[in-house]
């Protein structure tokens, strides 16, 4: 019992070390329904390795991300949020997953480039 005891108490100081990040990363969700693209961004983001907790800012479609450093980075991050549909600050959404979404969640910006 002892040994359990110790073995717990080890485990969680390790995770109490890992190192967490918190980002801020402009996406380009539209503001027409933004309860139905903070519901896709969000879900898939917890979806994401090291992810540990995701908010999308409904008024300026600001995604607060934080997220354990030894897992992923604000690069691979930027990438998850492409391959939805979505540009992450200077990365572009993937236009397919874009043209896949509802077509409240779908931007101008891609709408244009047709």
């Amino acid at each position: 019992m002892k040994k359990l005891i110790i073995a717990l108490l080890s485990i969680l100081t390790i995770n109490a070390w890992a190192q967490k990040e918190t980002v801020k990363i402009l996406t380009s969700a539209p503001c027409v329904d933004m309860l139905c693209c903070k519901e896709k961004i969000e879900e898939e983001m917890q979806f994401t390795r090291g992810v540990t907790a995701v908010d999308l800012e409904i008024e300026t479609g600001i995604l607060t991300v934080s997220f354990k450093t030894k897992k992923t980075d604000i690069d691979k991050l930027r990438q998850v949020i492409s391959s939805i549909g979505y540009n992450a600050d200077d990365v572009k959404g993937n236009k397919k997953a874009h043209d896949k979404l509802p077509s409240c969640c779908q931007h101008l910006e891609f709408k244009e480039e047709e």
